[in-house]
């Protein structure tokens, strides 16, 4: 019997449905009501949702809350160091079925290459991954990226069925500076979503950068900067990731009358989190804490991305919808009781069924992306010049970074870290086309008293990114990153302490979530028994050699005001 024809048939109870779950409570996104019904599904769709419904498989869900399965609207899944399969496994049993990555950190490595890898690897599975291409690869001419994206290399992804339109414009001063490579990718991208990221941008800037069609932001941070945006017409993310978390300051703008402008994003996620808090299901579960309305929290994780990109078949529980649905034994603490996609259970009481496992050849191609030259301790001297220097600051939970002007220890006319007012050495290693670009500078907040801590994931050009006490560690950091062809490394002056390996791109590793985890654990708490005083030093460290934003970053080329988008010395004469 035709598809479509048999669901109508299912939908008029004139045949039964592939599978009803019977007398459950049903959460109905457009209305905000909750009403007891029985979900009728016939090959992967609802059928229909009303009483009485009968099928080949019934399951009795009385008692129980039905919601639609979550979608995350803005994540980087190498950020997750999983590849996009195995983060998939892990956000299933959470409840969400569907997210829209960016899959610009495995561009600036591996270019188109790298894409097509996410895609591949994310095919045949039960889970939705959409992309969108990425805008900025390199995010900017301040570094070496691996890759070179223009918009005729774009052009290539359009006509991918899961790529939706272009990833977030982070390049922010080219598009006011009306520079023409990037207006030809916002042009190609001309009727499809466009996501933003302006943090901190405002008055006409603003309005000049959304003129050019760019439709979100994932970058508030305050609430005035928010609802300015908002009622300027952006769909604000608000973040909750591992780095940076805005919920708290952010939620208090949403209410019943613009409820529709806001959805809950990830944006960086690290294994630990997902393994230890969950994923959407932890920001609903905050969110109602935090005094808003379960319904409307859910309308932020699944009708509101659903719409803003466009995927209205998802998003709700309701005739014609894909049958991705979450059963919950609390409708506030968002406790999941099974998980179903395309109207198959694919989680029962926290356990997978019949998840496939999906290895690719593609994941041995994209393991070669370690072009270092050779570095010895004496690459990361710095000259005292004389003067103060300019300091990089670690805001802790976002970011952004503040900098300062600090006079510093020299010894024989070179900088020194100083361990007691917490400055330490910093340096960005070039690791793609073997440049031997060094940039080298000074931050506050990791609080390490000895050794050093380094790695390949460095947003957005991904080079190694090293902080330490002394030159002996940090080399020895940078070369163990080097020799696992990518990862985190803890270094001391007696050797290698604890390390990630990311064989993948620098970025990912092809072992699953839990491995990963005790992984980055175990680098945790050596970083800490070396005197790190930052609750995720890795994440934090990976964001200070982005230079979109603000304050004063570090790429291999040197040190970056942001707000001057330009390279400042490290000493003010």
């Amino acid at each position: 019997m035709d598809t479509l024809k048999k669901r109508i048939l299912t939908a008029r109870r004139e045949i039964p449905a592939d599978l009803v779950l019977k007398g459950g409570s049903v959460v109905n996104i457009f209305s905000t009501g909750i009403a007891k019904a029985d979900v009728a599904i016939c090959d992967g769709v609802i059928a229909g949702i009303g009483p009485e419904y009968h099928g080949k498989e019934e399951v009795e869900v009385e008692g129980k809350w039905l919601v639609p399965g979550l979608i995350d609207g803005h994540i980087h899944v190498e950020s997750s160091m999983l590849v996009p399969s195995e983060l998939a496994r892990a956000l299933l049993i959470h409840g969400t079925t569907t997210i829209v990555s960016d899959p610009h950190e495995i561009a600036n490595v591996h270019g188109i290459d790298g894409i097509r890898f996410m895609i591949h690897d994310s095919e045949s599975i039960p889970f939705d991954i959409y992309f969108m291409a990425p805008s900025c690869v390199p995010a900017t001419h301040l570094e070496t990226a691996g890759a070179n994206l223009k918009a005729e290399d774009l052009a290539v992804l359009k006509d991918e069925p899961r790529i939706l339109g272009l990833a977030e414009v982070m390049n922010f001063p080219g598009v006011l500076f009306a520079d023409e490579q990037v207006l030809e990718k916002i042009r190609s991208f001309e009727g499809r979503v466009i996501d933003g990221h302006s943090p901190l941008l405002s008055g006409y800037d603003l309005q000049a950068y959304l003129s050019a069609g760019i439709g979100s932001d994932h970058e508030c941070m305050k609430r005035s900067e928010a609802l300015e945006k908002m009622e300027s017409g952006m769909m604000i993310m608000i973040r909750e990731g591992t780095s940076a978390k805005n919920l708290e300051d952010l939620l208090p703008l949403v209410n019943e009358r613009n409820q529709d402008r806001f959805c809950f994003v990830s944006d960086d996620l690290h294994v630990e989190d997902i393994q230890s808090r969950g994923h959407l299901d932890f920001v609903l579960k905050k969110s109602v804490q935090l005094g808003l309305d379960p319904v409307a929290a859910l309308r932020l994780a699944t009708i509101n991305p659903a719409n803003y990109f466009g995927l209205k078949n998802r998003g709700a529980l309701a005739p014609g919808r894909q049958a991705d649905i979450v059963v919950l034994n609390d409708l506030r603490a968002f406790e999941i009781d099974a998980v179903y996609k395309n109207g198959k259970v694919a989680v029962r009481k926290g356990e997978l069924i019949d998840f496939p496992n999906t290895a690719s050849d593609h994941r041995i191609s994209l393991s070669k992306s370690m072009n270092m030259a050779e570095v010895t301790p004496e690459s990361f001297a710095i000259k005292h010049p004389g003067g103060k220097a300019r300091v990089i600051n670690l805001v802790p939970d976002q970011i952004v970074t503040v900098m300062s002007r600090e006079s510093v220890r020299a010894d024989n006319g070179f900088v020194q870290a100083d361990t007691v007012s917490d400055i330490l050495k910093i340096a960005v290693v070039e690791r793609h086309k073997g440049t031997g670009n060094i940039g080298l500078g000074l931050v506050r907040g990791f609080g390490l008293k000895s050794g050093a801590i380094a790695s390949s994931v460095a947003h957005d050009s991904h080079n190694i990114i090293v902080v330490g006490g002394n030159d002996i560690a940090i080399c020895g950091a940078v070369q163990a990153v080097n020799r696992m062809g990518g990862g985190i490394a803890v270094f001391s002056e007696n050797g290698l302490l604890a390390s990630v390996p990311l064989e993948i791109a620098g970025l990912m590793s092809s072992k699953p979530l839990q491995t990963v985890a005790q992984q980055l654990e175990k680098a945790k708490l050596t970083a800490r028994d070396l005197g790190c005083t930052s609750n995720d030093p890795f994440m934090a460290l990976s964001f200070l050699a982005l230079p979109v934003i603000p304050e004063l970053k570090l790429t291999d080329r040197g040190l970056v005001d942001v707000n001057r988008f330009d390279f400042v010395p490290l000493f003010i004469k």
